[in-house]
């Protein structure tokens, strides 16, 4: 098997997994416990072509959506605030096109950074949702009910569970990636 079809089975596997992993989460109420920003990642990073880089995490995030409406009572499209989520997950993933040295620092450097790009740009979501209406001070409701370290034990599960999402899943499909290529050398 060729090195990219072996990355797109991996991938695709890893796509499968995350959206059925979010639709999960929705009904245990797991909130953000899942690794969408790393499957962005690590679609970047790792696939030579980028029309698959950008796809499979959009693809991810879509299924998911489709599921959360079709199997449970979470809300899968919700306006202006999806459109950013996924503009996020795409940055996410051009984010992901800069990781080439594929160590365990730059992985969890760039996947804290990727958490939290994804952090800021889905509650800039929320404050267009008009969730806090539209002025100076709404903005700045926004982001402080967003800040996930001191407001409240519910904001602190939605940071640390995506955080722990986004960290877990990097360092697994990293490794699952280094030890399979590392694997397909040693045969060869």
């Amino acid at each position: 098997m060729k090195k990219e079809s072996t990355q797109i089975l991996i991938v695709a596997v890893l796509v499968s997994l995350t959206a059925l992993f979010r639709v999960v989460n929705a009904e245990f109420h797991l909130y953000n416990l899942v690794p969408i920003a790393a499957l962005g990642l690590f679609s970047g990073s790792v696939l030579s072509n980028k029309k698959y880089a950008y796809f499979i995490p959009l693809t991810a995030m879509l299924l998911s959506d489709i599921g959360l409406s079709l199997f449970t009572s979470t809300q899968g499209f919700y306006g202006i605030s999806q459109i950013v989520n996924y503009a996020a997950l795409i940055l996410v993933t051009f984010v992901g096109t800069h990781l080439v040295n594929r160590n365990a620092v730059s992985v969890a450097g760039y996947t804290l950074s990727g958490s939290l790009i994804f952090f800021l740009l889905s509650n800039l979501g929320t404050f267009l949702g008009g969730y806090y209406g539209y002025s100076f001070d709404s903005f700045i409701q926004c982001f402080t009910m967003a800040i996930p370290f001191y407001k409240s034990e519910m904001a602190t599960t939605f940071f640390m569970n995506s955080f722990a999402g986004d960290m877990v899943f990097s360092f697994v499909a990293f490794g699952i990636l280094y030890l399979s290529t590392r694997n397909a050398v040693q045969t060869a």
